[in-house]
């Protein structure tokens, strides 16, 4: 048995879940999700709990079972608490500053980048150099969190760039450290 896809998914009293075949409908105060399901995989909502079902232990299925219940464990905790990615710049004249609904990035570029998110997302400035992304999906959020970063990633030998809070950059030597020994 799957361990993860054994688990019940604890239903705050916020949260709203609607089941149909093949489809699941979570709404809470920050929003509402929607996804299609396997049709194997049958959930049940019983006590205040969602409960995953699987017909056999075949490999599909075991590798499904687990798969759906984290993917509507994450829409339930998108809808009732939502999900963040922090993010920093570091480097000299690097900066981000929030115009209307879009992020206005200098990464050192001959020329600022505009940044729109897309809908279900929001980013929050809190000063020049650190940001967060927030929304309900976890899956968008991540996303656009990574294309931020991928307009600058982090470069080893000087450590800047666009990068995770609290993410360590490994450093390397650089031309001056072979010389020197």
């Amino acid at each position: 048995m799957s361990r993860i896809g054994k688990l019940p998914i604890d239903l705050p009293g916020s949260v709203k879940v609607t089941l149909e075949p093949g489809r699941v409908v979570v709404e809470g105060p920050k929003g509402k999700l929607e996804r299609t399901l396997p049709a194997d995989i049958t959930v049940k909502q019983a006590d205040g709990q969602l409960v995953f079902e699987r017909p056999s232990d075949g490999y599909k299925h075991r590798a499904l079972h687990g798969l759906v219940r984290s993917l509507v464990a994450n829409m339930v905790t998108g809808v009732n608490t939502g999900f963040t990615k922090h993010l920093e710049l570091v480097g000299v004249g690097y900066r981000v500053a929030k115009q209307g609904d879009e992020v206005v990035l200098s990464l050192g570029y001959s020329h600022p980048i505009r940044f729109k998110p897309p809908a279900g997302v929001s980013i929050d400035v809190q000063d020049q150099t650190k940001f967060s992304v927030s929304g309900t999906s976890i899956e968008d959020v991540g996303q656009v969190a990574a294309n931020i970063r991928g307009l600058r990633p982090p470069e080893p030998y000087k450590g800047k760039g666009v990068m995770y809070r609290g993410e360590k950059v490994r450093r390397k030597a650089g031309k001056g450290a072979k010389a020197a020994g």
